[in-house]
């Protein structure tokens, strides 16, 4: 009888990768994957554990696995990733009907292979750890000492990787770490971006490369050069700022001020025209003072980031963070976190506006009955607005023009 097995990924692209390590390491194993999460004989699931929901989220998907197991729908099941890495002694006293805890990676030129036929992403879009581990220590983020001090991974492999995933169907490569914009520092003494950048639009031809997760205070200028000069690498950088009062990022250990913020943004804006810059904001972190929070909504009100991704501080033992003094009660979080999503609501609604009557590129994701599901440029997969597109004859996983009629809070809408 044929051993199979699912997986269930959890947390963001960078887990996604390791799931997809996984799947390849299982298969050599003689299992047969099924893209389903019940009647296997093994369910995996590569859990996240970077802040509080996160963690509930990855012991509920624990628990309705357990209880599929007791009706006889599931026979073993594997609990990788970052909850065994953080808590194992304590999963395995508690959870007695899980069969294995593992970790997903170990250190050395290992945890870089990749099976190109082992993938979860649909055909046309892939993403490519540049990196693990992280140097920056944060002092909200378990991050570093979860994954490790930072690690590249080598230019060849890159190169060689991507060029096997756009044989194999790949329109657009999605470059990941922990942060990307410190690539090759530790493997080459120096920061090498902007040459892997550069070697990518190389061997991409019309195809998009993509590039998430870039620290402000380590972004050089240099890379976002190469992102103005090549038109197949998307006008979008993903730049966390998390804060932007000097008080708060100095207490969060971000290595960088808000003037600096201040005169990034606007280099990259001047530089790139027509670029989609996306953040991440923590509101409710210990000492926020409300002078704190009200100078972080003018900030976001006056720069207009086209995407934001907004978090309540989620309060990690094990962090620097966990023992300050000032914690923010969590009524206080979710009212800050709801009049700064009322905020950016009203923004990305207005830029979107400004998008009616032109013209845009887009990747076609997915087709519905009368219509289809595409991305621009300035839309990461999974994580950022689609283009709602009418017209006929359409691939997915191909690119199209698409004129832009009508938008949404986060969504355009658009004719062929």
């Amino acid at each position: 009888m044929r051993k199979t097995f699912s997986i269930i990924s959890m947390g963001c692209p960078r887990n996604l990768v390791d799931s997809e390590s996984i799947m390849s390491e299982f298969r050599k194993r003689g299992y047969v994957f099924k893209d389903a999460a019940l009647g296997v004989n093994t369910v995996i699931i590569n859990t996240c554990a970077f802040i509080e929901d996160a963690k509930k989220e990855s012991i509920d998907t624990i628990l309705k696995v357990i209880d599929a197991k007791k009706e006889g729908s599931v026979k073993k099941i594997i609990v990788a990733g970052c909850l065994p890495e953080r808590y194992e002694k304590e999963l395995r006293k508690e959870l007695k009907e899980v069969d294995e805890f593992r970790r997903v990676l170990s250190f050395g030129d290992k945890e870089f292979q990749r099976d190109l036929v082992s993938k979860l992403t649909p055909r046309h879009y892939a993403y490519i750890k540049i990196s693990e581990g992280c140097a920056n220590k944060c002092t909200y983020c378990i991050i570093p000492f979860l994954k490790g001090p930072y690690r590249s991974k080598a230019i060849e492999l890159i190169i060689d990787e991507a060029k096997g995933l756009i044989k194999k169907g790949a329109r657009e490569l999605v470059l990941v770490g922990q942060d990307t914009s410190l690539y090759g520092v530790d493997l080459y003494g120096k920061k090498r971006l902007a040459e892997l950048l550069q070697k990518l639009s190389g061997i991409a031809g019309k195809n998009w490369i993509r590039l998430l997760y870039c620290h402000p205070a380590n972004l050089g200028k240099d890379v976002i050069g190469i992102i103005r000069d090549n038109k197949n690498i998307c006008r979008y950088i993903d730049l966390p700022i998390e804060h932007i009062s000097d008080n708060i990022l100095r207490r969060m250990g971000r290595k960088i001020r808000k003037k600096d913020i201040v005169s990034l943004v606007k280099y990259i804006r001047k530089t790139v025209p027509g670029v989609a810059l996306r953040t991440s904001i923590i509101v409710g972190f210990p000492g926020e003072t409300k002078k704190d929070f009200k100078e972080l909504l003018s900030f976001i009100k006056e720069i207009r980031f086209e995407r934001l991704g907004l978090f309540r501080y989620s309060r990690e033992e094990g962090t620097p963070a966990y023992g300050f003094k000032g914690h923010i009660a969590e009524s206080e979080k979710d009212a800050r976190f709801d009049e700064m999503m009322s905020l950016q609501q009203d923004i990305s609604n207005d830029i979107n506006k400004g998008f009616k009557g032109r013209t845009l590129r887009a990747l076609i994701d997915e087709r519905k009955e009368d219509y289809y599901i595409g991305r621009t440029e300035h839309d990461a997969p999974e994580v950022d607005g689609v283009v709602y597109v009418k017209g006929k004859g359409l691939k997915v996983g191909e690119f199209c023009d698409v004129r832009i009629t009508d938008s949404y809070e986060y969504d355009l809408v658009g004719q062929v």
